[in-house]
């Protein structure tokens, strides 16, 4: 038996401590002393009468095992194996003792030392089969930490391949801010000249009906001055011949011809200074504005204003002005440059319409259409509403949602920016916290509702 638990305690020790990778050394000490232990047993089987002998060596050699377990640091870790068999050396040692010395107690005590020496083996398995069950614990947990540095080094890894890819896409974003910074500057100035470019092709068009709707009042003005200049004479004549009564009325028909000479001459001056109001740059000064006269204004304007642009062209206007809309505070040129635009673009729409509806040479008489363009105000009470409605073909729904956004345009290629429809919705929406809606149908027409809401006090610069 003390042969046997050499070999184990042997085979144990260096393949608990993995001997091979802590002392080399170790292990063939080990396997050596293993080797010997099952030589003597083998000896002990075939001398059976030197059994003694073999048997007091190998207590012997238990006892020098322990020893040097016990005193060599690099077993330390398997010093549990103390515990488990030192009890039964002791118990050997004792029992040997007693069978040497005294054999007749231990002839009369044998089966009760035979039963102590089973209990120090039984103790000795106990304690191996707890401290294995400890060490798998162990080696689990080692195998715990040992994964969990594993994947701390993989995270220390992927957090620095992270931190890498981090800087390399912040200096990435870093260069397509700056660039998209640069390329906002070059749009913004773009789209400064683009707006100005538009005034300007506004403005162009205005030019014809302004030198129309000018040439009325100075026709008047001429006139009436001609035939106040031939009353004046008669009046003059009729003061010679003594009848100053008829005088007194040629004298009043005068009065007459310079009131109406005034007044012609303030509607022109009022033409002059809505078209140079138009064409400066906005100061973005807010003032009481009558919305019905500067609406009727730039209706007149962009009438006639294209009339002289194309000879062919012929449409029907229409305003129904409320009455009691009263002057409200805006910027004027803003404003005259949204229902400008809108108004502009009802008259295309019907002169389009019109074209279209034109029968081929030799397929019937043309379609009865009239196109007309209205414009109406409303009084809404804390708002109002001006309407622009012509009876065009209307906006396909598919596009509805696009016409608000810079740059699109139905017209051919050279014929539009683009851009009117979206600055008339911005100066609405957010110079003048105003609405700016469509309602169309195809085929039928389509109506620009603008909605502003009243404010009459006049905005004071720096208040």
């Amino acid at each position: 038996m003390e042969f046997l638990l050499i070999y184990f305690v042997c085979r144990f020790v260096y393949k608990s401590l993995r001997s091979e990778n802590i002392e080399p050394q170790w292990e063939k000490r080990l396997k050596l002393a293993s080797y010997i232990t099952m030589g003597l047993f083998v000896a002990s089987i075939v001398s059976y009468k030197y059994t003694i002998v073999f048997v007091i060596l190998g207590q012997l050699a238990i006892i020098g095992l322990i020893y040097l377990l016990y005193t060599q640091p690099v077993f330390k870790k398997v010093k549990s194996i103390y515990l488990a068999i030192a009890p039964y050396i002791i118990v050997s040692i004792i029992i040997n003792i007693i069978k040497a010395v005294m054999p007749s107690f231990y002839k009369e005590w044998d089966d009760f030392l035979e039963m102590i020496q089973v209990f120090t083996i039984i103790w000795g398995v106990g304690v191996w089969i707890v401290t294995v069950r400890q060490k798998k614990e162990l080696d689990k947990a080692k195998a715990k930490v040992a994964e969990e540095e594993r994947n701390n080094k993989i995270m220390s890894s992927m957090k620095a391949e992270l931190e890498i890819q981090v800087a390399e896409r912040t200096a990435a974003l870093t260069r397509q801010k700056e660039e998209l910074e640069v390329a906002l500057n070059e749009l913004k100035a773009t789209q400064a000249q683009l707006i100005q470019s538009e005034k300007m092709a506004s403005l162009g068009e205005l030019t014809a009906g302004i030198a129309h709707e000018i040439q009325n009042p100075l026709n008047f003005v001429n006139n009436f001055s001609e035939v106040s200049k031939e009353l004046l004479d008669e009046m003059k004549t009729e003061l010679d011949n003594g009848n100053t009564g008829e005088a007194k009325e040629l004298a009043d028909n005068v009065i007459q011809n310079l009131e109406k000479i005034n007044h012609h001459g303030k509607r022109a001056d009022g033409i002059v200074k809505g078209m140079l109001q138009h064409s400066r740059t906005s100061s973005g000064q807010k003032e009481l504005t009558d919305i019905n006269a500067l609406a009727d204004e730039y209706l007149r304007l962009s009438y006639h204003g294209l009339r002289a642009k194309d000879k062919t062209f012929n449409a029907r206007f229409e305003t129904n002005f409320d009455t009691s809309v009263s002057k409200i505070n805006v910027v004027p040129q803003d404003i005259g440059r949204v229902i400008l635009n809108l108004i502009n673009n009802a008259f295309y729409a019907v002169s389009e319409k019109k074209k279209h509806l034109k029968p081929v040479a030799g397929e019937g008489s043309p379609v009865h259409f009239e196109p007309t363009v209205q414009v109406i105000t409303k009084n809404l009470g804390d708002k109002i509403e001006v309407v622009i409605k012509d009876n065009g073909n209307g906006i396909p729904q598919k596009i509805i949602d696009k016409i608000f956004q810079p740059f699109f345009t139905t017209k051919p290629t050279g014929q539009g920016t683009g851009l009117g429809l979206s600055l008339s919705y911005d100066i609405i929406t957010k110079g003048h916290g105003g609405e700016l809606k469509v309602e169309t149908t195809e085929n039928e027409g389509t109506a620009f509702i603008i909605t502003l809401p009243v404010t009459t006090a006049p905005v004071i610069p720096g208040s």
